[in-house]
């Protein structure tokens, strides 16, 4: 088993930033592909982002490509979701996702463990 705990959401004016955190523990972290992704009110779960367990291969959603960075730290057995250039439409409950894997995968259903989510509210 993998738990996964996000942090690092909040409030955020349009065209600033946050940074997510996502805690795993319970297994290694390491051979793990891991994935951000985003559900807002009413909407369907969206993909943002995802990287290998190197963090050396990574692919983003068109809708964040070139704001959001994906990235982790195996040694601190966390992933991190830095999210620059804030939109009112970034507004969501945001997941990280794991699967065993030496890949990267970006469908929702590829993924095993999942956190809780946590609140990103972009205000104008």
């Amino acid at each position: 088993q993998v738990q996964l705990v996000e942090s690092g959401g909040g409030l955020v004016q349009a065209g600033g930033s946050l940074r997510l955190s996502c805690a795993a523990s319970g297994r290694t972290f390491i051979r793990y592909a891991m994935a951000w992704f985003r559900q807002a009110p009413g909407k369907e779960r969206e993909f943002l982002a995802t990287l290998d367990w190197r963090g050396s291969s990574t692919f983003y959603a068109d809708s964040v490509k070139g704001r959001f960075s994906i990235s982790r730290d195996n040694a601190k057995n966390t992933l991190y979701l830095q999210m620059n250039s804030l939109k009112l439409e970034d507004t969501a409950v945001y997941y990280c996702a794991a699967r065993a894997g030496t890949g990267y995968y970006t469908g929702g259903s590829e993924y095993r463990y999942w956190g809780q989510g946590t609140q990103v509210t972009v205000s104008a």
